[in-house]
């Protein structure tokens, strides 16, 4: 089982809604290996659902978000496959915590998953409008679809021609 954590800086806006909808997207497309959790780099909203503004703009797109808040811990470093940062300022936070080469190449911009923000910062919208909770609604499921389609990829691979 491959196990992703997606990770912004609060853990209430960007990496809750990234984990449900990869979840979406993986149970859509009969992924089932897959284990997706998220994290914060810092700690003050630990044990909080996402915030309102993103659970009601997740909703609105069939997203019900749930997870509670957890800060980034350098375990997970070990514990999962791949650390998904949704900008580069988290990516470098993360690095912070990686003392191997193996450590740090598990670490990786959601966005390099992405076919349409490929690179970009997914904005925190955190003291936005609803478009600006839009706009990273849009790029995370962008993302997470690239994301999918890169492990459909890595599997038919793995599987040989059919």
């Amino acid at each position: 089982m491959k196990s992703l954590l997606f990770v912004c800086l609060g853990n209430i806006c960007r990496s809750p809604a990234a984990e449900e909808i990869f979840r979406a997207l993986a149970a859509k497309n009969n992924l089932t290996d897959f284990k997706a959790a998220s994290a914060g780099i810092g700690d003050w909203y630990v044990g909080h659902l996402p915030d309102d503004r993103m659970r009601e703009a997740a909703q609105d797109r069939g997203h019900f978000l749930a997870s509670r808040a957890q800060a980034f811990k350098k375990e997970f470093l070990d514990s999962y496959d791949l650390i998904l940062a949704a900008d580069t300022e988290v990516l470098h936070d993360l690095y912070k915590f990686a003392d191997t080469p193996q450590m740090k190449s598990k670490i990786h911009l959601l966005t390099s998953f992405s076919p349409i923000y490929r690179g970009e910062n997914i904005p925190d919208p955190f003291y936005g409008g609803r478009k600006d909770f839009d706009l990273v609604l849009d790029m995370l499921e962008d993302s997470c679809q690239g994301l999918i389609d890169y492990f459909k990829n890595q599997n038919s691979k793995k599987n040989g021609p059919s």
